[in-house]
């Protein structure tokens, strides 16, 4: 398989068994084929990197993260396995890297003093925050996609 991940330990064990949890949960057919390829491929413990079969691991990893069900079941180190594997998909790597750009941005404001700092609720779960110093002003929005940097400028 071209570009693809191994999965092993604990991580391997989460993904396998939220992946059989969501798996028993369908019934339509084409979903079901779907999934019973995810589940595959977990269980031998490659996953392809792009494709359909990476974006389903992502939404199932995801759904349990945000649904406080993988530490509940697995506990810290469960937790922390499917963060690490979560980044390793195409989603988490475009996380990883608005985070980056938006670190680098602020450092715009480093060692100055901040004349105003604020957040406001855009969307559900969609926030933009906003930094003033030294007139110059960032405006940051974070929402599930991640960190992206929406305007740098005086």
């Amino acid at each position: 398989m071209a570009d693809t991940f191994t999965l092993t330990g604990e991580a391997r064990e989460v993904a396998l068994a939220e992946a059989q949890s969501v798996q028993a949960m369908i019934a339509d057919g084409d979903k079901r084929a779907r999934m019973n390829e995810l589940v595959a491929a977990v269980g031998e413990g490659e996953v392809e990197g792009e494709g359909e079969t990476a974006r389903l691991l992502e939404s199932v990893l995801e759904l349990g993260l945000q649904a406080g069900r993988i530490r509940a079941y697995y506990g810290p180190g469960g937790e922390q396995a499917a963060l690490a594997t979560l980044r390793r998909l195409p989603r988490g790597r475009l996380r990883s890297e608005s985070t980056r750009e938006v670190t680098e941005a602020l450092q715009t404001f480093s060692g100055q003093t901040l004349d105003s700092i604020r957040i406001a609720a855009v969307a559900p779960g969609a926030f933009t925050l906003s930094v003033q110093s030294g007139g110059v002003e960032a405006s940051i929005r974070l929402d599930t996609s991640g960190a992206r940097l929406v305007s740098l400028g005086t």
